[in-house]
């Protein structure tokens, strides 16, 4: 049994250590992360996932990032212990967080990842996205909050500060 909530404040180095038991060290030259540099994720939609113990088993976080000042949300990292992979609690994270981002207003989010694993979560890969390289833009996902709201946007992803 594993409950959900914001991630807290002292949740922080449990986090990290936990995304760099699933992504090594090595996580902070990634591309992405430029896109996270300076930068405070949306805590809203920051979240963990807890045994009844307390143990971290998962956790998920958003960042602001725009394309042509249309505000995007950006997903990741998203981690799940190795201890406790295969349980749901990815999925559950997921979904957790994109109903409350529709809650709060959010149009899209875009998030960099494999489209045979995030498909069933409505993730298709988008086209004319264009992330600090050397991002594979065949893993460049998109998932529409509200109907259309992929449509027409193109360009380089940016952070901002909101």
């Amino acid at each position: 049994m594993f409950e959900l909530h914001k991630e807290k404040t002292e949740d922080y180095w449990d986090v990290e250590a936990l995304f760099d038991l699933c992504f090594t060290p090595g996580r902070f030259a990634l591309s992405s992360y430029r896109l996270r540099e300076g930068q405070s994720p949306i805590d809203e939609l920051c979240l963990v996932a807890k045994n009844e113990e307390g143990f971290l088993a998962g956790a998920i976080r958003y960042w602001p990032s725009e394309i042509e000042k249309n505000k995007v949300l950006f997903l990741g990292p998203i981690a799940v212990h190795p201890t406790y992979q295969g349980e749901g609690i990815g999925a559950a994270l997921i979904k957790s967080s994109l109903k409350r981002a529709r809650e709060l207003n959010w149009k899209r989010v875009l998030m960099v990842g494999d489209e045979v694993y995030y498909r069933r979560f409505g993730f298709r890969m988008i086209k004319g996205i264009i992330f600090p390289p050397p991002t594979n833009p065949n893993r460049i996902l998109g998932i529409e909050l509200e109907e259309f709201s992929w449509q027409g946007i193109q360009g380089k992803v940016l952070p901002i500060k909101i």
